[in-house]
């Protein structure tokens, strides 16, 4: 499982370290894992550059290396790594956006290894560096005037001309303690490095994303890879900023004593969903393996009621029982479905409900939400009935309650718009779950599952690492309604049904994606259905 802590946390971690380390220790732990990752990425490549927009990878030494270097201990890892890099061979270029802030040791090292150090200030303004402190020699092309003074351009300016050569780019701008955008200078970097195409790592956090959220408020670097140190941290896991990360990479540098044993934001992998699955004994019926109702789809879509059943039949549930009006359409599809006309509290014994999808707004719709949610059983609600809740309906149950939204559906349950819950997953899911009282499943480019309980009794909201952008198309949240419906079913608690439905429905989905002949293919919500079975059996060998 990752974990991830809060920038709060990291520091207080870090403050018992460094309290029992000679000083510089943590930073140079830091710096090793670093160069290391560097040199790791610098020789997965062939070849030597070139030309313009080649790559030099396959070996560092020669290799052209730039630093991004701000003024905190962000800029002093990337300078120590920049120097171990340059003692195997590298060219490496610090641009430094705050000269007479720039950590000092880490200057020191990287001068001493041979690197170079060019101020990268006025970008915007078109404005001339001085060379760094004793290093004139190396940054003037013309005897006394340094490089960009001839012409006053702004794409001369040899921190951009550094940027243009790179072999790689380390961002060591801003750290973890970071908040809003870059800084003109920082921002007109980032966007030459973008352009350059030249592979990116960067250091603990892409600078300009903020570490506890994963928001992103204005110019931020994108990276290839991060190095993270001692810990993930919520803003590499959670999109827009996950976005932004690249392949996140942990570097150990002994925080873990010091780290709480609850984290803040945490991600399945295949063991930890594999520990959950439901395998029957051979003792086991059908009623002992549990049985999920679903409360789907309209004469108008039907199809979400195949879907929502489609699955629920590869949850491992050991029955599926349907209600509504689209029985039909279910039984041709799915023989082996239960299907009754209704109401929900007739239909017969269930061991979780899930309504919703495609249930319509009309007096029926109402109607079967209220009869599942009088039940004593756990109810998953999605779509359409995301917008009949009653404004106490939920926190007065008894039984779990789960709640699937997409952002446009949490947004309209805050009072929000859909562009702020998209911006701030992290807090939208927290909020909407402490406010309703229920677990929540917020879908979409990173799914985030949330539990009602806050202060110590709060659990570690979960993010999906699975999925696919293709994913997103109609239909699909149907299926995962479905599919997590019946793990309620089986008996698993609403956070961990929900974690495991949502890591099986995005593995699904790359299985789709994935078919032989039409690999990266554009994928239907049948698909990912029929997939499921192979994503079951993927997780399931990992046990």
């Amino acid at each position: 499982m990752r974990t991830a802590y809060s920038v709060e946390t990291v520091r207080a971690a870090e403050r018992e370290l460094l309290a029992r380390l000679p000083e510089g220790t943590l930073m140079h732990r830091a710096a090793a894992g670093l160069a290391a990752a560097c040199a790791g990425l610098l020789g997965a490549g062939p070849g030597p550059r070139t030309g313009p927009g080649s790559t030099r990878r396959g070996r560092v030494s020669g290799a052209r290396v730039v630093l991004l270097v701000g003024s905190g201990d962000n800029g002093g890892d990337a300078l120590y790594a920049g120097a171990r890099l340059a003692r195997r061979g590298a060219a490496v270029t610090a641009l430094l956006l705050a000269p007479d802030r720039a950590h000092a040791g880490g200057t020191a090292a990287l001068r001493a290894a041979g690197g170079r150090l060019v101020e990268a200030t006025g970008l915007d303004a078109g404005s001339n560096p001085a060379a760094g402190p004793g290093d004139g020699a190396a940054d003037r092309a013309d005897g006394g005037r340094a490089d960009g003074a001839r012409t006053g351009r702004r794409d001369d300016h040899p921190a951009l001309r550094a940027v243009a050569r790179a072999d790689l780019v380390l961002d060591g701008i801003v750290g973890i303690g970071g908040r809003g955008g870059l800084r003109p200078d920082a921002a007109h970097l980032a966007r030459a490095v973008a352009e350059a195409g030249v592979p990116v790592v960067a250091v603990d956090l892409p600078s300009g994303v903020d570490a506890d959220t994963g928001e992103v408020r204005g110019a931020a670097v994108r990276a290839t890879a991060t190095v993270a140190f001692g810990t993930y941290k919520p803003g590499l896991l959670i999109d827009p900023a996950a976005e932004h990360a690249g392949a996140p990479r942990l570097v150990d540098i002994g925080l873990g004593p010091w780290l709480p044993p609850v984290p803040d934001v945490e991600a399945l992998q295949h063991a930890d969903v594999a520990a959950v699955l439901p395998r029957p004994a051979a003792e086991s019926d059908k009623y002992r393996r549990g049985v999920v109702g679903v409360v789907a789809g309209s004469a108008r879509y039907p199809g979400a009621a195949v879907l929502a059943v489609a699955g629920a039949l590869r949850g491992g549930a050991g029955a599926v029982r349907y209600v509504g009006p689209a029985a039909d359409a279910v039984i041709a599809r799915f023989p082996e479905t239960l299907v009754s006309a209704g109401p929900p509290g007739k239909a017969g014994r269930v061991q979780a409900w899930v309504v919703g999808p495609g249930v319509g707004d009309d007096a029926d719709a109402r109607r079967a939400l209220a009869d599942v949610l009088a039940s004593d059983v756990p109810v998953l609600v999605d779509a359409d009935a995301l917008r009949l809740l009653p404004p106490d309906g939920v926190r007065a149950r008894t039984a779990a309650t789960l709640l699937t939204p997409h952002a446009g559906e949490a947004a309209a349950l805050l009072g929000r718009s859909r562009e702020e819950v998209e911006a701030g997953r992290l807090a939208a899911v927290r909020e909407l779950a402490t406010k309703t009282g229920a677990t929540v499943l917020l879908k979409g480019s990173t799914t985030l599952v949330a539990g009602p309980a806050t202060g110590p009794d709060a659990e570690p909201v979960r993010v999906n690492p699975t999925g696919t952008g293709w994913l997103a198309t109609a239909g699909s949240g149907d299926v995962l309604s479905g599919l997590t419906g019946a793990l309620l079913a089986t008996g698993l608690d609403a956070r961990t049904a929900a974690s495991a439905g949502a890591y099986l429905h995005g593995l699904a989905a790359r299985h789709a994606a994935a078919t032989p002949g039409r690999p990266g293919a554009p994928i239907t919500a049948s698909e990912v259905a029929g997939a499921l079975d192979a994503a079951w059996r993927d997780v399931a060998a990992a046990g």
